[in-house]
């Protein structure tokens, strides 16, 4: 749509965030900053890319899709009882996460995982404090999102270091950070703990699961999305089109 009516790139995002702010992010690619801006109408506050993902080749993500219904409170609708009601949101927004933009700036830029992965974890968690700081308060965690909070959490102290980083949205379902060389043990575990006690795959590390010490959940989480970051959207050559030269769509 924004090729036929000729958007440029960074109305793009502006007109996305009216949406949400998950979606002014997601018109970019690699990792991306959500400018707060300064003009009272809002036109300067977008996304703009900081760094491709290409620049962090050995960083993947882990989806664990609790549920995959609809919410029963909207992004949007939860955001703006926030901001009527939560003093904690004024604090997030005017010195907590100002403070932060830097230091998640330099880790990026540096590869640093343990700065990356304990700022992305305490970002996520302030984010739901400002939900339950909102009157009345807004629960998207569920009791399956908190146990996997707390596997994280006992997995990277057995292991002594951050081997996966937590992050949740307005929603239940959980976004992990984890480097290559540790993905099929964290992987495994999750598929362990969370939907097949009884299958171990290859990675599967029963030291560390000994020392997380949580009895499984078969079935808790739905199913793994296993990817990483990527360009953002772009066009596609028509070769790569679903419709006809009349718009039609094409068979299968």
């Amino acid at each position: 749509m924004a090729q036929l009516y000729g958007i440029q790139d960074n109305d793009v995002s502006v007109i996305a965030r009216v949406g949400s702010g998950s979606a002014c992010r997601s018109t970019k690619g690699g990792f991306v900053e959500w400018v707060m801006g300064e003009r009272d109408d809002g036109e300067d506050s977008c996304a703009v890319e900081i760094s491709p993902a290409s620049a962090w080749s050995d960083l993947e993500v882990l989806i664990l899709v609790v549920n995959d219904r609809r919410k029963d409170t909207s992004s949007t609708s939860g955001m703006k009882t926030s901001v009527q009601t939560s003093n904690l949101l004024k604090h997030r927004a005017t010195t907590l996460v100002p403070e932060q933009i830097k230091p998640m700036k330099d880790a990026i830029d540096s590869r640093n995982f343990s700065t990356f992965g304990e700022l992305t974890m305490r970002d996520s968690n302030q984010f739901h404090a400002v939900c339950l700081d909102t009157y009345p308060p807004v629960f998207y965690l569920s009791d399956v999102s908190r146990r996997i909070i707390q596997m994280v959490t006992k997995l990277n102290a057995a292991a002594g270091e951050i081997l996966a980083a937590y992050t949740f949205d307005a929603g239940p379902n959980a976004t992990l950070f984890v480097q290559s060389k540790h993905v099929a043990m964290v992987k495994a575990m999750c598929n362990f703990l969370f939907i097949d006690a009884e299958d171990k795959p290859d990675g599967f590390d029963q030291t560390l699961a000994d020392k997380v010490n949580m009895a499984p959940e078969a079935n808790s989480v739905r199913y793994i999305i296993h990817t990483k970051g990527g360009p953002g959207p772009c066009r596609l050559p028509d070769s790569k089109s679903l419709l006809d030269h009349d718009g039609q769509p094409l068979p299968l």
